[in-house]
């Protein structure tokens, strides 16, 4: 049988199997609702003058939305084996990473997807604090442009790196906490113990992605009270995706070479 044919079936496998998953479709509405239910709750706080912009309202639920979307990724990679429907589909497919490769892709576009719905709720839900405090969304700024688009990237590459994790550990409890801690709570961590050598550690990390969202400004304040690195927009993006890219290797490895247990 033609390659390419084959990994056709096996991707169209994956994507019957994870659409008919409930709980994939229940995290992808808590990414959306924590978006834009963070949104508005912050937008409701905002006061002229304080120097927040129609994007950075949009964007503001970010913090809640990547629990989800990694929640998203170690689903997406944990579920057979927490299942032991990996007997069945390694079986099916005994070269193995064609599934993984199939996994990406549907992970990849269920979180694109679910980062565009959240941002489209999110913009919907902050018009009126935004109409109140006069900062209209204008899409003909770069700034505006790159955060909106840096919120819908940085998401689905957040989902990829909860894939690499949940096909690596295979236990969803410990790979959602792994992940959750790695990208949410160290940065925290970090952020409130300020230090050359945090700073730097802090800007590899994949949460130092959110810079992909934050506005010039704040990048520029965040920069000048920093001991670390300052990366430009694009070194941001590739780091993020390396960490995505090293675990789904880490991962690869792992089922080519190990059991499926």
């Amino acid at each position: 049988m033609n390659s390419s044919v084959a990994f056709l079936r096996v991707l169209a496998s994956e994507a019957d199997k994870a659409t008919s998953v409930r709980t994939l479709w229940w995290t992808v509405l808590g990414c959306v609702a924590a978006a834009a239910g963070t949104a508005f709750g912050l937008g409701l706080f905002a006061r002229p003058g304080s120097g927040v912009s129609a994007a950075s309202l949009a964007v503001a639920g970010y913090v809640p939305a990547q629990v989800g979307f990694l929640a998203l990724g170690v689903t997406a990679g944990s579920q057979e084996f927490r299942t032991r429907l990996a007997y069945v589909t390694f079986a099916a497919v005994p070269r193995r990473l064609p599934v993984l490769a199939a996994q990406v892709v549907v992970t990849a576009v269920v979180a694109l997807v679910a980062a565009v719905a959240a941002l489209v709720a999110s913009v919907a839900v902050t018009s009126g604090p935004r109409e109140a405090l006069g900062v209209p969304l204008d899409l003909a700024e770069s700034e505006t442009v790159r955060m909106l688009a840096g919120f819908v990237l940085y998401q689905t590459a957040i989902a990829l790196v909860g894939l690499g994790l949940g096909a690596l550990l295979r236990r969803p409890a410990g790979a959602l906490v792994t992940a959750v801690v790695g990208v949410v709570v160290l940065d925290q961590f970090l952020a409130m113990n300020p230090g050359r050598f945090t700073d730097t550690l802090r800007a590899f990390l994949p949460g130092t992605g959110v810079r992909l969202l934050t506005g010039d400004g704040r990048l520029a304040a965040l920069d000048a009270a920093s001991s670390g690195p300052h990366l430009e927009t694009w070194a941001v993006g590739l780091l993020v995706a390396g960490w995505a890219t090293a675990l789904l290797l880490a991962a690869a490895t792992r089922l080519r070479r190990g059991d499926i247990e």
